[in-house]
Parts: C-alpha cells; structure tokens; sequence
C-alpha cells in the first residue's frame, strides 16, 4: 500500500493518426480507459492533454506552436507528477515523458497491473 499518487498516463495522442480527427479521439479515449482504475486503486489519473488542449485554444497562434504546448505543458506537469504509465503504442511525447520522469526518479509502470494500490483504495 502507498499513498495516493499523481499518475500521467502517456501514449499515443497524435500518433499514427495523420492528423484526423477521429484517430486523434480514438487515441484521447484509449488514454481516458485508464483513468477509471487509476481512480479505483485510490490514485489520482492525469492526462497532459487535459492540461494542454485548453491551453492551445486559449493562446494566439503566433504564441506557440500545437507540439510545442503539448510537449512544454507535460513537462511542467511531470513536475507535479509522482509516476507514469506509459501505454503501448508508438509517441515520441509518451517516450519523451518517460525520460523526464526517469531523469526525475519517477516509477514508469508499463501496465496497470504494476500500480500499487493506495492505502485510501
């Protein structure tokens, strides 16, 4: 048993998607599916596009580009962070987030099953 952590979920977003939009959802809602047992073991789940995609829409165009946003706002999130999962599936922003949380000392978790449960859970 632990206490509760903050744990990003990292994978595919934009990935193998060409741009499409449903691709783009279909990817969104792959990392959402991890969220509900994150929860359930008593953790708190994060998303850096929950983070990132207002962000995006709220600054001028000429203030950032869309990768840039996404790859700074995860940065600065991991910050806040205390463990990744990193799901399967190729993303050069989820490979980038599991460095910075290894550069952080963070524990990477590659399935759900890894995830200790919380005391609270």
């Amino acid at each position: 048993m632990t206490t509760p952590l903050l744990i990003l979920i990292a994978g595919p977003y934009r990935s193998g998607t060409d741009g499409d939009p449903a691709l783009i959802a279909r990817n969104l809602a792959r990392l959402e599916e991890a969220a509900g047992p994150i929860f359930r073991l008593g953790h708190v789940p994060m998303i850096g596009e929950w983070v990132a995609l207002p962000v995006l829409r709220t600054l001028e165009p000429v203030d950032a580009g869309e990768g840039d946003v996404m790859y700074e706002t995860a940065r600065r999130l991991l910050q806040h962070c205390d463990a990744v999962l990193r799901l399967p599936g190729e993303s050069s922003g989820a490979d980038k987030d599991v460095e910075i949380a290894q550069e952080l000392g963070l524990p990477v978790y590659r399935s759900l099953d890894e995830i200790p449960p919380a005391a609270t859970a």
